[in-house]
């Protein structure tokens, strides 16, 4: 089955808009990643011949592993704000896809995402994680959901966050490639100017548009090492390409996991109505959209996040017989 043609997402806001985001836009959720000294949990595991790059944080204990993964043009850091709130109840571990981050492109220079499910397989393999919960944001979306169809006894639970895989090629192009555009340009940057631009409101805003509603309300820090950091990287194109190719509507209702599907209300790459079709498809699931924010909600409203997520996680049985849990922000 061909992909539904959908309109493109949200147009950007300007930037004075971000007035009207409320408190909670942009705010440090807690316990604040700053406190966590990163560079002690990085680590490498070789899956398939490539070293893979991830962070691994909390300890194992009653509930699954949380196996978290990046989109397009992202890394491990785009989940600096959820992270630590997970790790207080379990292992969390976040990594970089192939071609992204700190992760080299496969060595014979392959992506896909069927193989990019196949190596999210393997590294819970390799790591002796056997079941776990998979949050997939973007293109990680696309990725966690191909997991779940191939792989069923590996997963638990599934969360889509603005998650790829139902707006057709052509809807998704123009933005994406925009998206790479502006990534390319930050890319030519060395780190110094990375801070720079991060740093300054309308620099931010500049580079971030399409992926947040309200760039400047980030926090600086946030932004240069969760998506500037990130820009440029080798296995991008292929990404995109691997994206734009690969089609599994027809296996969406194989997909037999509980599974949450956040969304933000004004997403201007994915639009929120792709949110409603995993829905339809997916008997088990239920959908949080949330108001006046674009494809990254773990970072733009990362405490309302973290609740909804948490919440999702320590449910038993099926998500389509629970209540939606405090903290939940649904678009009217």
């Amino acid at each position: 089955m061909a992909r539904k043609a959908l309109s493109p997402g949200a147009a950007p806001t300007a930037p004075w808009r971000y007035r009207d985001a409320g408190d909670d836009y942009g705010a440090t959720a807690s316990p604040d990643w700053r406190q966590t000294n990163w560079a002690e949990q990085l680590k490498q595991v070789e899956v398939d011949g490539t070293p893979i790059n991830y962070v691994d944080v909390g300890s194992p204990g009653l509930h699954d592993p949380v196996v978290l993964v990046h989109g397009l043009g992202g890394q491990w850091q785009n989940w600096l704000e959820n992270i630590p709130r997970l790790a207080q109840e379990r292992r969390v571990l976040a990594l970089d896809l192939p071609g992204h981050g700190l992760t080299p492109a496969p060595a014979d220079g392959q992506i896909s995402i069927s193989r990019y499910g196949k190596y999210v397989d393997a590294f819970c393999e390799q790591l002796g994680l056997g079941t776990v919960a998979l949050v997939g944001n973007s293109m990680g979306g696309f990725v966690a959901a191909e997991v779940a169809i191939q792989f069923p006894e590996r997963v638990s639970r599934l969360v889509l966050v603005s998650a790829a895989g139902i707006s057709s090629a052509d809807a998704l192009k123009r933005p994406v490639l925009l998206f790479g555009r502006v990534a390319a340009a930050i890319a030519t940057n060395t780190a110094a100017r990375y801070r720079a631009l991060a740093a300054r409101p309308i620099t931010r805003h500049s580079a971030l548009l399409l992926v947040a509603r309200h760039p400047r309300l980030l926090k600086a820090d946030l932004a240069y090492e969760g998506f500037f950091k990130g820009a440029g990287k080798p296995g991008f194109e292929d990404a995109l390409r691997a994206c734009l190719d690969y089609d599994f509507r027809d296996r969406l209702p194989d997909v037999k996991v509980p599974t949450l599907i956040v969304w933000g209300e004004k997403d201007s790459i994915i639009p929120v109505r792709d949110a409603n079709e995993f829905e339809r498809v997916i008997s088990d699931s239920r959908k949080v959209v949330m108001r006046d924010t674009g494809h990254i909600p773990m970072a733009e409203r990362p405490q309302a996040f973290n609740d909804v997520l948490t919440a999702f996680l320590a449910e038993e049985g099926a998500a389509e017989d629970k209540e939606p849990a405090d903290g939940e922000s649904q678009a009217a």
